[in-house]
């Protein structure tokens, strides 16, 4: 797509608005609107905004920034099709006032890391597996946590009461040019999974977005909130996004070595070896929340140990069983309330890391290690990811390699808000504390 292309199909289209889409250092998708008039001059990158409102950006006293369109992200919003002033979207890259790509814009963080993947002659493909809660609303339209239904993993309807708001999810999100792969009912009550291909890792970070945002919506439309919060219930699953990640060099897959041992290649294993290096560091990154370390305790399928395996499910890295193209690790731990862009930089970099400086992993674990003691674990070896934010911080703030990942503003500006969202819940009275002392003491 470029820019003629754009024009040529808004014009055939009867776009009437299109929203200028990016994200705040935290992952929040932020938009501003232009009509069909102004979308000339900002394909040309000449429209400009105020970054000083936006989490993670600028001070007030530099606040002009650009908004430069990528024409590949132009898509129409469907439920929008027929209706006077068709809307489309695309997404952009935040640039400074000289024309220099700024560095607190988290999709230049990954296009930067992408390139260097590219000088070592790899890309790399992601595909994620997003779950998502959808909750009843009260008489005021606010959400509850009142489950939509009662289901469990794979269930049918009439059980599963969430079929037809995601087969329209489903059907809006293949509109919009997503391959769908499976959508079904995950483990806990209104809980739910959509699956789309893998595409290289830009896209994919797009589509995750994108993704979130279309299944916000449409379980609006019937009546249901959806959220990614990681764990909005205690005592059932929580909601996490493995991510299934592979390098191609040269057309070929570069974790694929036919003749080897697994039919897994060295560079696969450097790989894992400098994401299992780097993964209490990335754990902040693809686990941002307070909320997303209740998720990782043992007992509900969430990766705690830092391990990794063929087959078995329970370390922090699997390796799927299809070879050839599919050949490929699935990381375990990442959370759908995270920033993609910054979570697969770091991911990326941690496995560059490991390809650069020939990290090899430990041997892979088969047995399942939620059975395992804790001297057991020890012999073997294995640690485990933080069990809180503010370890993870302390370990992001240890680790060079994954603060390269982010970038200096970045770095600076994640860990403020990270800080702050850690001090603000560390001090809160919660309700187990008032249920557990109030009449204790």
């Amino acid at each position: 797509m470029n820019k003629e292309d754009v024009l040529k199909l808004a014009a055939e289209n009867s776009v009437g608005f299109i929203r200028l889409q990016f994200t705040d250092i935290l992952g929040v998708p932020k938009n501003v609107s232009i009509t069909y008039d102004q979308l000339e001059k900002a394909l040309d990158g000449d429209l400009m905004f105020d970054g000083s409102s936006i989490e993670g950006f600028v001070r007030i006293e530099e606040s002009d920034m650009y908004l430069k369109p990528d024409p590949n992200t132009f898509v129409i919003f469907p439920w929008t099709l027929g209706e006077e002033g068709t809307v489309a979207r695309m997404i952009c890259d935040v640039y400074n006032s000289d024309n220099t790509p700024f560095e607190g814009c988290p999709r230049c963080v990954l296009k930067r890391v992408l390139r260097k993947a590219a000088g070592m002659g790899y890309t790399m493909n992601v595909g994620p597996e997003a779950e998502f809660f959808m909750f009843l609303k009260d008489k005021d339209g606010r959400p509850t946590l009142e489950t939509h239904d009662k289901a469990g993993y794979f269930d049918l309807a009439p059980v599963d009461l969430g079929e037809n708001a995601r087969r329209e999810m489903v059907l809006t999100l293949q509109k919009m040019g997503f391959e769908v792969e499976a959508s079904h009912h995950e483990v806990a009550p209104g809980q739910h999974e959509i699956d789309f291909k893998y595409e290289d890792a830009l896209n994919t970070a797009d589509k995750i977005v994108t993704f979130r945002s279309v299944v916000r919506m449409i379980a609006q439309k019937h009546g249901l909130h959806a959220t990614f919060m990681p764990k909005p219930i205690y005592g059932v699953a929580g909601s996490g996004m493995h991510l299934h990640i592979s390098l191609f060099k040269d057309g070929q897959n570069a974790f694929y070595a036919p003749d080897s041992k697994d039919q897994l290649s060295q560079t696969a294993l450097y790989f894992i070896g400098g994401v299992l290096r780097h993964a209490k560091a990335l754990s902040a990154v693809v686990n941002p929340t307070v909320n997303s370390f209740k998720r990782l305790v043992p007992g509900y399928e969430a990766p705690v140990y830092i391990a990794w395996s063929y087959r078995n499910r329970s370390p922090l890295i699997r390796i799927p069983a299809r070879r050839g193209i599919g050949t490929r690790m699935e990381l375990r731990n990442p959370d759908p309330s995270c920033n993609p862009y910054l979570a697969l930089a770091a991911i990326l970099q941690a496995g560059l890391d490991g390809i650069e400086n020939r990290i090899q992993p430990p041997e892979p674990v088969n047995q399942n290690i939620y059975e395992m003691d804790l001297e057991a674990r020890e012999r073997e070896g294995i640690e485990s990811l933080p069990s809180t934010l503010r370890e993870a911080l302390r370990e992001l703030r240890n680790d060079p390699v994954i603060r390269e990942a982010l970038g200096p503003h970045v770095y600076d500006r994640f860990m403020h808000a990270k800080r702050v969202e850690w001090e603000s819940y560390r001090s809160r009275v919660h309700q187990w504390e008032i249920d557990e002392y109030l009449t204790k003491f």
